[in-house]
């Protein structure tokens, strides 16, 4: 068995060791979601908790380790009765981002259970988690089936694994810890409510403490064991303390003011639910616990809602986590009511990681990136080398916004979202479960049978029956079981929805540059981010002005990061569209031999004017289009030209493209019907010809 760097020697991050031991201390608490970026030591801290957590006892020979108390009665390997009880260290179970469905929740042997009714069920992870940690790195990256499995488990307790009337039901009640870098793509919010706290983490910008963690990590390395045994005394008084605190637990007092306070909070900042309450109660408590006392302070509420509403707070998958906490304070002061006078110190032990005490953590780290930018636009000076079409429309250009360089202009804030209609890829796939294009998928409605390819994951009944009733007769079948041999089963064939690769490509050259409507294309770029995020798709941007196109945000489950480089970016310049489009084959044709099942959809943000990248910018941007459509690239033009006279070029350009053009208003949910029927129209009149 590998040793584990000690949780004690961790530096820094008070704020991701005080979670993790609230929840050592009431495993009530839900749980800890730790977000951050790469290299930060987030499953580091969270593997070496598993050391500090005291063993449990469980029933000898139970697989799915039944508390001798209080045995499952419903547990598979029942009933215990007076089952000898042995003690087991507490187990963190680790469950890969591609593990299977089986892996997850366990197997059943449907061979055995059709022809002699006997349930042989093989434990998966829950099982092994039960009364332990289950630890997901990269939970953001974890599949939408096996997430529905764990909202099941977290929300009943138990598992239950059916496979056409054939089930096994098990306990699993386990802590749940996630890590997760939010660049990468964020939570679904089912799934990011069932944390039950969530902590921001970021490498220290300290040079010393930098230095103090490559010091320790380099020791750790050279010598795991020794370095262990250096901080063993550490680790042992934060377990004798966590014991404690246990111990303390059910004796601390829940007040009605410190309830009203909680109460209170919650409504201020408007969480959907009751859980962030009891979350906060449950958390409030354990803060008491561990600092050593008897009763709930306002102090502990502050902390408790530091740790427990801000992955709660959020609005929109682009509202940044995080709390305004002169509105906390001033929520907790207002519902203060009478409390105990406390000691400013109330731990009389020594400082220990993660002090539970006030200054013990709970603060917000610093929120990475920037604000958005001041709204200004402006309209682009008309030169020699533009064409009367680049001028823009008078009523669209108001004001003048700062200049850089080369005539560049300031970012312009986006235009309020809006719910766009669905936009699909036209054909079947076989890729990423999401939510947007048709799929054969592992969940969904069943539309035929196949022979399994490897393990059997979903049984096709009746086809399984029809492949077996000629053969009873040869296979001697004399009572009235079916006789069923492995060549006899069916995996049943399910269509449901895929996740898409979005790739926008968008105009930010001259001709976009006024005010009013670049703040609208934004917008509309915007809400097909968002529609993005909720379909689960990945999403890259594209954007070209002045001499070239550039890969903005290479393809990625983050949409966030999309909508924070679309608010900051530039407009100004010509209008290379031909190099816009050519970046986007050259991404494409990457990514299609990286994740070759996962679909593209094109969507390119212009008003199709082309003046830039060559003698005949026009016939080149046509030329480059034309190598999307012989790729079979699903395309949507989104025609953003504006004012009275309308040259119609982005049409133009979705003909080019084998798609479908689509002005803004008509982009909006109540606009658009019909548009994906006419892309699939476009394409099979295309391909007869």
């Amino acid at each position: 068995m590998s040793t584990r760097f000690p949780f004690t020697a961790v530096v820094g991050m008070d704020d991701l060791r005080l979670a993790l031991l609230l929840n050592a201390v009431s495993p009530s608490v839900g749980g800890v979601l730790v977000r951050g970026e790469k290299g930060t030591a987030k499953s580091t801290a969270v593997r070496a908790l598993a050391e500090l957590l005291p063993e449990v006892a469980v029933v000898a020979g139970c697989r799915f380790g039944c508390d001798p108390a209080a045995p499952d009665p419903d547990c598979p390997d029942g009933p215990h009765g007076d089952g000898e009880a042995e003690a087991r260290p507490a187990r963190m179970v680790e469950l890969p981002v591609g593990a299977s469905e089986d892996r997850l929740v366990g197997s059943l042997d449907i061979e055995r259970a059709l022809a002699d009714g006997v349930k042989a069920f093989e434990p998966g992870l829950l099982a092994a988690a039960h009364r332990g940690i289950l630890y997901v790195d990269e939970v953001n990256l974890l599949s939408d089936h096996l997430i529905d499995h764990l909202l099941d488990a977290a929300a009943m307790g138990a598992s239950h694994v059916e496979r056409e009337g054939v089930s096994v039901r098990h306990a699993a009640r386990f802590l749940l810890v996630g890590t997760m870098n939010p660049e990468e793509g964020e939570l679904r919010p089912q799934l990011l409510d069932r944390f039950g706290l969530t902590v921001e983490v970021a490498a220290s910008r300290v040079p010393e403490e930098r230095v103090e963690v490559v010091r320790r990590r380099l020791a750790f390395e050279d010598d795991p064991a020794g370095f262990a045994e250096r901080w063993a005394g550490e680790e042992a008084a934060l377990r004798a303390r966590i014991v404690a605190a246990r111990e303390l637990l059910p004796k601390v007092a829940l007040g009605d003011a410190v309830l009203l306070q909680i109460a209170a909070t919650c409504a201020a900042f408007e969480v959907d639910g009751m859980r962030a309450d009891i979350v906060m109660a449950r958390t409030a408590t354990a803060l008491a616990a561990w600092a050593g006392r008897e009763e709930v302070t306002g102090e502990d509420v502050r902390q408790a809602a530091l740790l427990a509403l801000p992955h709660r707070r959020r609005r929109n998958p682009f509202d940044a986590p995080g709390m305004d906490e002169d509105k906390l304070d001033e929520t907790l002061e207002r519902f203060k009511g009478d409390e105990p006078e406390d000691d400013p110190d109330p731990d009389p032990g020594t400082d220990g990681p993660g002090d539970g005490g006030p200054g013990g953590g709970g603060g917000v780290p610093p929120q990475g990136g920037e604000g958005p930018a001041p709204e200004t636009g402006g309209v682009p000076e008309q030169g020699p080398s533009q064409t009367p079409e680049q001028a823009p429309e008078p009523e669209t250009a108001p004001e003048t916004a700062p200049r850089g360089a080369a005539g560049e202009r300031a970012a312009v804030k986006a235009g309020e979202p809006f719910r766009t209609k669905v936009l699909t890829v036209p054909g079947l796939g076989a890729g990423a479960a999401g939510r947007r294009s048709r799929a054969r998928t592992q969940n969904g409605r069943t539309t035929g049978a196949t022979r399994p390819e490897g393990a059997l994951t979903k049984l096709h009944l009746s086809a399984t029956v029809r492949a077996a009733a000629p053969h009873q007769r040869a296979r001697g079948r004399s009572g009235p079981g079916l006789v069923v041999r492995r060549d006899d089963l069916r995996q049943a064939v399910r269509e449901g929805r895929e996740g898409n690769l979005v790739l926008f490509v968008v105009d930010a050259s001259g001709s976009m540059a006024a005010r009013r409507r670049m703040g609208a294309v934004k917008g509309a770029v915007l809400s097909l981010l968002l529609d993005a995020y909720q379909r689960r798709d990945k999403v890259g941007l594209v954007t070209f002005r002045g001499r070239a196109a550039e890969l903005a945000l290479p393809p990625t489950s983050s949409v966030d990061a999309a909508a924070a480089r679309l608010e900051e970016l530039p407009t100004g310049g010509r209008t290379p569209l031909a190099a816009g489009l050519l970046k986007a084959h050259d991404v494409l044709r990457v990514e299609r031999l990286r994740d070759p099942s996962r679909r593209p959809l094109l969507v390119v943000v212009t008003d199709g004017r082309a003046t830039g990248g060559g003698p005949d910018p026009v016939g080149l941007a046509a030329r480059a289009a034309r190598l999307h459509a012989a790729d079979g690239t699903a395309s949507v033009v989104v025609d953003c030209e504006a004012g009275p006279v309308r040259l119609g070029l982005a049409g133009d350009l979705a003909r080019d493209l084998g798609g479908t053009a689509v002005t803004l208003d008509e982009l909006r949910a109540d606009a658009i019907a019909g548009l994906v029927r006419e892309a699939q129209v476009n394409r099979s009149v295309r391909r007869a010809a």
